[in-house]
């Protein structure tokens, strides 16, 4: 089964300062169809003006991950953790059992574009981290290039969940497959370009839950960056 989520049926969110679309169900935007897929709960797609963003606050237990589509986004939380990230960056907050924290664009006059993903973790109240790592785009061409795994695998931001998180870059007309093992789910989410999965199109914005298919066949009709989520078994 792939189910399509076309960009266009996203809650949609105009604070003034942040324009937000979400892919499932957050904040004053509701659908009990869209309460996310398998563990994976979140993922907003915000763009924020210069100088704004979002005041200290708290979370606890989700795994946080914050991939940076242009712009800077400036992190600063209760664990002393602080830093800039901007495009070829990836940062991870694993709440745990409560941090507080704040997210801003530092900058004066450009927009900061971003995805930010919540994965539910396997265990609740761990101990709070932050992680950043690299994440340049040439590494993600026509290959993939894991961003979110349980186990740091091949340099990759390190999650409290099974699940992995994969990105590329694939040119017009390129192909790339992906094994799934049986049982497990996957989601695609569409950062920019157009790419068929098996056959089904796929525009910019546009996702897709995936279940009951362990071969997938991603096709590019226009340069296409995107996400891929390899899920645990719903439970």
């Amino acid at each position: 089964m792939i189910q399509l989520r076309p960009s266009a049926d996203r809650g949609y969110a105009d604070h003034g300062w942040l324009k937000a679309l979400h892919s499932f169900s957050f904040a004053d935007y509701y659908d009990p169809a869209e309460m996310g897929w398998g563990v994976l709960r979140v993922i907003n797609e915000d763009r924020v003006v210069p100088g704004a963003g979002f005041g200290r606050h708290g979370h606890r237990d989700m795994e946080i991950v914050t991939y940076i589509l242009s712009g800077a986004l400036e992190h600063k939380d209760s664990l002393g953790s602080g830093g800039v990230i901007s495009r070829g960056e990836v940062q991870r907050m694993s709440a745990g059992r409560g941090i507080q924290h704040s997210e801003f664009n530092p900058s004066v006059n450009e927009e900061t574009h971003l995805l930010q993903i919540w994965i539910e973790p396997a265990r609740l109240g761990t101990t709070p981290s932050y992680e950043q790592q690299m994440l340049p785009l040439d590494d993600m061409r026509g290959r993939w290039r894991l961003v979110a795994s349980p186990d740091g695998a091949e340099g990759s931001t390190t999650i409290g969940q099974d699940a992995r998180l994969w990105a590329t870059v694939l040119a017009p007309g390129e192909r790339i497959d992906y094994r799934l093992v049986s049982g497990r789910l996957a989601y695609v989410q569409l950062i920019r370009g157009q790419l068929e999965i098996n056959g089904k199109t796929l525009n910019i914005g546009d996702g897709a839950k995936i279940a009951n298919e362990t071969d997938l066949q991603f096709l590019a009709g226009e340069e296409s960056e995107f996400l891929l989520f390899d899920l645990p078994p719903a439970t």
